[in-house]
């Protein structure tokens, strides 16, 4: 059954169609051939699922021109991933709010080799059709894994290197695939998930995702540290959609996508106690956050951008990104 923040997507998607013709771009699919609908609470967009609570299929096209990869003295660069199979668009702000380049034919999600702040020079993009590729700053490939259970939907690494990725749907639906040092086949444990959003680790080494319950319901779990099986952790709170999962230095975080919301929870045994509430305005849905400990990266499925916010003051974002997107599912930022 869809809450009433779901169905606010019914506007763009009569936007888009209405618009079919307006506008294009290179690597980004035909404004006349995106369509999407529900299953139960997981969103599919052109047939596949998304980690989108809503979208806008209708893009804002803030500006098109991409700015050559050139002036690039900054040592920070944030990436906001668009839908499967199309593009991440690269940043380097604070020096500008302006792309400055892509990675084509990809999309998803992202993580890095730290538990929040800039990643050091490497970063993932993890996509459902079994796309998971590590990259080097600027865009530079370097390895890629595969899953034998499903669709990948997120990542997460710890302190050692270990890479964590959830799979959102198909025959491992819910289940988190965790690769050693990054690499190999890795191993495979299943969840309470029915469907697995986001996941993110904490300083002492265990693993948290969430996602949807069999009943449509959302979820926390844990694996922890050295640990076989997730268990379910109760919220002190009530929480509509998953969102980002992340250690932000003090406190495991969760972003709520229908809230525009960042909670801040301790966790004692199987019960996680709500310590604070970071709200954004100005946002409407950010898929993915990345918390770089005064700042938030938004990934905006629901502006049709990215957005970048204070932390932990919320309120509206202090800047907009400007160029070419197409849904926003993701955002990771990196340093040399």
């Amino acid at each position: 059954m869809n809450t009433p923040g779901l169905v606010k997507c019914a506007g763009a998607l009569l936007a888009l169609a209405m618009c079919s013709a307006c506008w294009s771009s290179a690597g980004a699919p035909s404004a006349a051939a995106l369509s999407a609908r529900y299953v139960g609470r997981t969103l599919f967009v052109n047939g596949k699922p998304v980690t989108a609570a809503r979208v806008n299929l209708s893009p804002l096209r803030r500006s098109a021109t991409t700015v050559p990869d050139r002036d690039l003295d900054s040592r920070t660069f944030e990436y906001v991933i668009n839908d499967y199979g199309t593009y991440a668009g690269i940043f380097k702000y604070p020096n500008s709010d302006k792309e400055i380049g892509k990675i084509t034919n990809v999309g998803g999600q992202g993580c890095t080799n730290v538990l929040y702040g800039y990643g050091k020079k490497i970063f993932w993009i993890v996509a459902a059709f079994n796309q998971i590729t590590e990259y080097t700053i600027l865009k530079k490939p370097l390895k890629t894994l595969s899953d034998s259970v499903g669709m990948p939907s997120s990542c997460a690494m710890n302190t050692s290197g270990d890479l964590a990725v959830g799979i959102l749907n198909g025959s491992g639906a819910g289940d988190v695939v965790i690769y050693k040092n990054a690499s190999g086949s890795g191993t495979v444990y299943t969840t309470p998930l029915a469907s697995e959003f986001f996941d993110g680790y904490d300083s002492q080494g265990n693993l948290f995702a969430d996602g949807f319950s069999s009943a449509s319901g959302f979820r926390l779990v844990e694996l922890p540290k050295g640990g076989t099986k997730f268990q379910t952790i109760a919220t002190s709170n009530s929480v509509q959609f998953p969102g980002s999962v992340q250690w932000d230095g003090k406190y495991v975080t969760v972003l709520d996508q229908l809230s525009n919301a960042i909670y801040q929870y301790t966790i004692s045994g199987t019960n996680a106690t709500l310590q604070g509430t970071v709200s954004f305005q100005g946002s409407s849905d950010c898929a993915q956050s990345w918390n770089v400990k005064n700042l938030v990266y938004c990934g905006d499925a629901g502006t049709n951008d990215g957005e970048v916010f204070k932390y932990p003051a919320g309120g509206s974002p202090v800047a907009t990104f400007t160029g070419g997107f197409d849904l926003p599912l993701g955002v990771v930022a990196v340093e040399r």
